[in-house]
Formats: structure tokens, sequence, C-alpha cells
């Protein structure tokens, strides 16, 4: 089961270890969308994607790949590769950049490392942002690839700004 709270993504709540997964592109591009409030409260997982996507890592940077970046004792993020390209806002009727088999190939590879390591996934409504995803596609792959395999799951929702 999912659990939805309202609350920030990027500051995880609850006790033991923790993975707060997040969809990445697979061009290399980071700065639009939740990396920006990521990228402020963690700036480490910014500059591993940004090495990854230029060849500095050992691990193949492609559709469904997941990179595990620790920034504190308890919260570990993973930058799952999920979106080809970017949305280009001169082709309105171009096809969305989510990749749903990326996402569910890339949160197998989270359910693995949540096993290993007895954490909760966190995450925002991944793929449903400026990848241009529907959140009722991708809510059905977290519980197959997460929740069914009794891995924690809870998305945030931000709570609606007051004036």
């Amino acid at each position: 089961m999912i659990q939805y709270v309202p609350g920030d993504a990027t500051d995880p709540q609850g006790d033991g270890p923790k993975l707060l997964v997040h969809v990445c592109n697979d061009i290399g591009a980071w700065g639009r969308g939740f990396v920006l409030a990521l990228s402020k409260r963690h700036p480490a997982p910014e500059w591993a994607f940004k090495a990854w996507a230029a060849g500095e890592a050992d691990q193949p940077y492609a559709l469904g790949e997941v990179q595990f970046v620790p920034v504190r004792d308890d919260l570990t993020v993973a930058n799952l590769i999920g979106q080809h390209d970017i949305a280009r806002k001169s082709h309105p009727t171009a096809v969305p950049p989510v990749r749903y088999e990326a996402i569910r190939a890339g949160l197998t590879r989270v359910r693995a490392e949540a096993q290993r390591t007895q954490a909760s996934v966190h995450m925002p409504r991944i793929g449903a942002g400026v990848a241009g995803g529907d959140w009722r596609e991708i809510e059905p792959i977290i519980e197959q690839e997460l929740a069914a395999h009794g891995v924690p799951v809870t998305v945030y929702d931000l709570p609606p700004e007051t004036p």
C-alpha cells in the first residue's frame, strides 16, 4: 500500500533508513521540477548525476538505471532515469518524455536496495511532473514493484500555499 501525506519529499519523515526516489532524464539535464528543491537541500545528488551523465562513473547511464547517492546517515537519494530527453514547449503534440518501462525497471533496482538496507521508500509523484507522465499509470507500477513486495512507500504532495 502507498501512503500519501502532505509534505516536502526532500525531507522524508519516519524512522530508519530511507530511499528518496525521483525521476531524471537520459540527456544529463538537471534544472526543472523537483530537482530544484532537492538540490537546495542536498547538493550531492546533482553533482553525482552530472558526473554520471558525463561518463565519469562505472555504472551505465541509461533508461532504467538508478544511481544511489547517500546524503545523510539515514537517507539515500535514488536518481532514477525514467525520462527520455526533455519536454519541448515548441512541440505540444510530442510524446511526453516519461518512459513507464524505465520507471518500472528502475523501481526493481530501488526495491532490491530497499530490501538490502531495510529502507522505506519516499518520493514525490515521480514521472508525473515535468516528465509528463500520468499518475494513474505510474501508481500501479509503484504498487507492483515496491508495495506488493513489502516495501513501505510514502508519496508526498506539497500542501497548498496559503496567501
